[in-house]
């Protein structure tokens, strides 16, 4: 039997048969726009009873579908189950023909984030209102310390969420590793209620760090029952690959993906796996983008190490001939990195998900106007990287995982 668990809170995501949405979302006391219970309000959905019983749909969990009740009592769902008998004080919303089902979750995003000497266009509320829009009812955004300062990036993150109009949680990036950032880790454990924290091992000569301290920062992890992230490309080579192309008068996008190619990606993957194998730690690799990192990431779980693989809805439904366009604005709209991957990378992290070997969908939301994108546009190291999609997480994960 198809079931949420009871008391489960409520976050649900409707799909019409004619693709038109309706999302059904919890308004916290500190979240509450008066008169509105939803992105998209429906007066329906604000009964003064508390009480809702979404009828007839078609309920969907990981696992099975069926024809089902959901009853809502104070925003908590109270039962799911066929033929859910109720008073006449319950609002009735038909959901016949429609599936009903949790609301989607995006562990992967950068909203209102200072990057590449720009900042992101879209701010918590511009960005959380689009991911409802898209079925998304929850997001983990990441916290970039202040000059390496942990708790600095905190308190500046949770001013920026001030405008939030949904839930929402924080991963940690780590950009520098000293005794202090060790010290602010535990910190962010015992009292913010922060246990992932990300290390990147690219972009050399900002946020990257050395394998040295990567195996410092993997024992804290460890050590605090926290879980460490890494964003995986072997960063001295892509500076290496980078250098290469501007000498060969590659100055335009093509120049990204041509310089930080899926080995490089792979090489990384590979060394931060056995690197948390040699500390005896999970590890969860953010934006799979390539067979060669899926690969060490399949042979790592095969051998039972704890690896989880995330990709992105940019990867699993684009590929790089979007780099190639002639027009400078059209292309640098694609540039991220990891890159966006040469066609049957796509195909083969569907795959991977489906099958488990990749276990989750985030969209790694980073957003840039033409005009900030434009910082580059003599020199594609300068390109602010990144790409939207945080609504589509939802919509887009299921089609990928559901191809196969």
């Amino acid at each position: 039997m198809a079931s949420f668990p009871p008391s489960t809170p409520l976050h649900l995501f409707l799909f019409f048969s004619i693709s038109i949405s309706i999302s059904i979302l919890p308004i916290s006391e500190s979240q509450q726009l008066q008169g509105v219970c939803g992105l998209e309000w429906d007066p329906a959905l604000c009964s003064t009873s508390g009480k809702i019983l979404i009828k007839g749909g078609t309920v969907v969990n990981a696992h099975h579908k069926e024809v089902a009740d959901v009853y809502i009592q104070d925003g908590v769902i109270a039962s799911v189950r066929p033929n859910i008998i109720v008073s006449d004080d319950v609002t009735i919303l038909d959901a016949t023909g429609k599936y009903v089902m949790p609301g989607g979750i995006d562990p992967h995003t950068h909203l209102a984030m200072e990057f590449m000497g720009t900042e992101t266009i879209d701010d918590f509320f511009s960005g959380q209102a689009a991911a409802l829009a898209g079925g998304t009812t929850m997001h983990i955004d990441f916290v970039i310390p202040v000059n390496g300062n942990l708790s600095a990036g905190f308190d500046l993150y949770m001013n920026k969420a001030k405008n939030s109009v949904m839930d929402y949680g924080f991963h940690m990036a780590v950009t520098k590793w000293d005794e202090t950032v060790s010290e602010d880790m535990q910190i962010m454990v015992n009292e913010k209620g922060i246990n992932s924290f990300k290390f990147f091992m690219a972009y050399k000569g900002s946020f990257m760090i050395n394998d040295e301290l990567l195996l410092q920062a993997l024992e804290r992890c460890k050590k605090l029952g926290a879980l460490p992230m890494v964003h995986a490309e072997n960063g001295d080579a892509v500076a290496e690959g980078q250098r290469k192309m501007i000498e060969l008068g590659i100055t335009g996008p093509k120049g990204h993906p041509l310089s930080r190619p899926p080995l490089l990606e792979g090489e990384a993957t590979a060394r931060a796996i056995r690197l948390a194998r040699f500390v005896n730690t999970p590890l969860y690799v953010v934006h799979v983008m390539s067979i060669d990192a899926t690969e060490e990431i399949a042979k790592a779980k095969m051998s039972g190490q704890k690896v989880i693989g995330e990709p992105v809805v940019s990867g699993l439904v684009l590929n790089d001939s979007w780099l190639w366009n002639p027009e400078f604005a059209t292309a640098a709209q694609y540039v991220m990195s990891p890159p966006i991957r040469k066609s049957g990378h796509d195909k083969s992290l569907q795959a991977a998900l489906s099958s488990g070997i990749l276990q989750l969908v985030g969209t790694d939301h980073c957003t840039f106007t033409k005009t900030q994108k434009a910082l580059g546009i003599d020199d594609f190291r300068k390109i602010p990287n990144g790409v939207n999609g945080i609504w589509t997480n939802l919509r887009y994960g299921l089609c990928a995982n559901n191809k196969h």
